[in-house]
């Protein structure tokens, strides 16, 4: 498998693939229309301005994807980013989320940023196995924040906190209460020579 940053023109079309069932056929998701390959070429182009957005291949075929997005919008908010991860129907628990992840969160932490939050639908237990598994903790509730398929949907919400100390020095030893380092442009798989 190969894990690499994501290209919108090459990529948005298997990306929307992979997204639609999750809109059209479960809560996991509480998008209602499941996005075009236009639709995501302009999301990929969106988010990537600010964070990373990673693909994972087997062979030539695009078998996940994950991603940062800005938390808030509140300026206090900056060092924390919500994470997704998503993976080809049948194609889940072969490490496809966990190897996008680990990644994903490296470069995250390399960017400057030191809390991921990942909203989940409820109930999810393959999202939130794999969330808790590599570290997550709960942080809360909403319950009945959506309407979907019929039924109103609660969304839980995990934290956590990326390796290193966000200062950019690399000593894994926080500052105190001085101001980590501003969060940089994204990091690319590509400039780091992987």
């Amino acid at each position: 498998m190969l894990i690499r940053d994501v290209d919108a023109d090459r990529d948005a079309a298997a990306c929307a693939a992979i997204y639609a069932p999750y809109v059209c056929d479960t809560a996991i998701s509480l998008e209602e229309r499941a996005p075009t390959p236009d639709d995501f070429a302009e999301r990929i182009e969106r988010i990537t301005r600010t964070h990373p957005w990673l693909i994972a291949e087997d062979g030539d075929e695009v078998v996940g994807y994950a991603y940062g997005a800005r938390h808030r919008d509140r300026a206090s908010y900056r060092w924390a980013t919500d994470v997704a991860v998503y993976v080809t129907p049948g194609r889940h628990r072969r490490g496809i989320g966990r190897a996008l992840y680990r990644t994903l969160f490296d470069l995250l932490a390399e960017q400057g940023y030191r809390i991921a939050c990942a909203g989940i639908t409820l109930p999810n237990d393959g999202s939130v196995g794999l969330h808790e598994a590599l570290g997550f903790e709960p942080v809360g509730v909403y319950r009945n924040i959506g309407f979907k398929h019929g039924a109103w949907r609660d969304v839980g919400w995990w934290q956590l906190t990326l390796p290193g100390d966000g200062d950019g020095d690399g000593d894994g030893d926080s500052d105190g209460d001085r101001p980590p380092r501003e969060p940089g442009p994204p990091i690319r798989l590509a400039g780091r020579g992987a």
